[in-house]
């Protein structure tokens, strides 16, 4: 077995994004017009949705599928924001083609990164990549293809990858948004498949004289870890 050293001088570290780490902020050029991210959010949940190249088949599709269900997120209080390796003037002209297959016009902002510079600052390509967007395919942008949703705290709740392939499920986002807005209000979890008007859980970090007060009509207890509760309202 042959080991190969490599000196600490020529290593680069890059630390990933995780949950419960402030969303970086940043200043961009849209298809709504300049923005600074943190300013957009302004106290709001946001899901900040990207795509590797404009004029991609799946993720016109996706475009699409987001603005018809844009009135579900706007109930839950949820800034739409999407982003992709290409300039704002491909963002535009995209735009009809997204309205042409689906239906639905782009209701929100979409990011132009045509220097890939955001897509870096989300860890969602390699920093080292190089270039512009006109010299990159999807292929080469493989990677940017994230869900982030970010709370009213600016803190990332959730991060998720999707390859090219497959179409992300945006029922399933939003299933995510109800939980954790669940927990930001109510002490509870959700369980395997959760949905909603199901049971939930009662956070462990909520003692049982806590829960009396929360919870006055009881709860179902499974495993001393283990407190199921109706849904609250």
């Amino acid at each position: 077995m042959f080991w190969y050293k490599i000196p600490f001088d020529m290593m680069e570290v890059t630390m990933a994004l995780q949950i419960g780490d402030i969303a970086p902020d940043f200043e961009a050029s849209t298809t709504e017009g300049r923005l600074r991210f943190h300013d957009y959010i302004d106290g709001n949940w946001a899901v900040f949705f990207s795509h590797p190249k404009d004029f991609t088949p799946v993720c016109t599709t996706e475009l699409g599928s987001v603005a018809r269900m844009k009135s579900e997120f706007d109930k839950r209080g949820v800034k739409l924001i999407g982003i992709s390796v290409d300039s704002v003037e491909d963002h535009q002209r995209w735009k009809q083609d997204i309205a042409d297959v689906t239906g639905a016009s782009v209701n929100y902002p979409m990011i132009g990164d045509d220097d890939l510079a955001v897509a870096k600052l989300y860890g969602m390509i390699h920093p080292n990549a190089s270039g512009g967007a006109k010299g990159r395919t999807a292929a080469d942008n493989a990677t940017v293809r994230n869900v982030f949703i970010i709370g009213p705290d600016k803190k990332i709740k959730f991060i998720v990858a999707y390859p090219m392939s497959t179409g992300r499920n945006f029922n399933e986002i939003i299933r995510v948004l109800d939980s954790l807005q669940l927990t930001a209000s109510k002490s509870v979890a959700t369980p395997a498949d959760w949905k909603q008007g199901d049971d939930v859980i009662i956070l462990a970090s909520i003692s049982d004289d806590a829960a009396k007060e929360k919870f006055p009509g009881g709860w179902k207890t499974l495993k001393p870890y283990l407190r199921v509760v109706p849904q609250p309202k």
